[in-house]
C-alpha cells in the first residue's frame, strides 16, 4: 500500500473502513460490544497526517522473530495466524514502522480465546479473549481489495503491486534513455 505524500487530509475514513472490514459479518453500530479496531493507524505530526500500515516487508523482521511461526510470509505478504500466536510481542518490538499491534482478535466472527491457569476454576484454567498480533492483511478476504483504499475520499491511498511498480520504473528509465539519445543525435546534426 502506498500513501501519496501530502494528500492525506487526516479524516480517519481509512481507519473506520479497516475496522469495519474486519468486524464479524452482521455487526452494526448498535450491536458492537467493543470499540472498532483498525489494522492501520492514522498518525499526525505537525500539519501532516498519514495512515501507517504494515509494509509487508520481503525480509519481514516480525516473521523472523516469531517463536511460533504465527507471523509468516506468503505470496500475498506478511500474514498472522491467530491460532499460533502466543501474544509475546516480539513482532511489535522489531516492526520498523510500528504497524504491528496487539488486539483482541476474532476468527470467523468469534474472539480467539486463550487458556489462563486458575487453580480455583474447574479444570484449573479459564478461557479469556486473547490479545494477539494484529496488522494490516490488505483485506485478503475482500474481493474489492483493501477497504481503506476504497474509503479514502481524496485518493491518498493506493494498492501497490510490486511487479507493476518495477515495470513502470523500467518503462520510465527506457523512455528517459531514449529521450537522451534522441537529444544527443539532434545536437550532433
Amino acid at each position: 500500500m502506498s500513501v501519496t505524500p501530502g494528500a492525506c487530509i487526516g479524516c480517519r475514513a481509512c481507519e473506520l473502513a479497516c475496522a469495519a472490514a474486519h468486524m464479524a459479518a452482521g455487526a452494526t453500530v448498535g450491536s458492537m460490544t467493543r470499540p472498532p479496531v483498525p489494522r492501520l493507524y492514522l498518525v499526525r505530526e505537525g500539519g501532516t497526517a498519514a495512515p501507517v500500515a504494515c509494509r509487508h516487508c520481503e525480509a519481514a523482521p516480525c516473521a523472523a522473530v516469531c517463536p511460533t511461526a504465527a507471523v509468516r510470509c506468503d505470496a500475498s505478504g506478511v500474514v498472522v495466524e491467530p491460532a499460533r500466536c502466543i501474544g509475546c510481542k516480539a513482532c511489535l518490538a522489531v516492526c520498523p514502522v510500528g504497524a504491528m499491534a496487539l488486539a483482541e482478535v476474532q476468527d470467523h466472527g468469534r474472539p480467539v480465546l486463550r487458556r489462563v491457569p486458575d487453580p480455583a476454576a474447574p479444570g484449573g484454567f479459564v478461557e479469556e479473549p486473547a490479545w494477539l498480533a494484529s496488522k494490516c492483511d490488505l483485506c485478503r478476504e475482500r474481493p474489492a481489495g483493501p477497504a481503506c483504499v476504497g474509503a479514502c475520499p481524496v485518493g491518498a491511498l493506493s494498492l501497490v503491486v510490486p511487479g507493476e511498480v518495477r515495470r513502470v520504473r523500467l518503462l520510465a528509465a527506457a523512455r528517459a534513455m531514449a529521450a537522451a539519445a534522441s537529444g544527443a543525435r539532434e545536437e550532433g546534426r
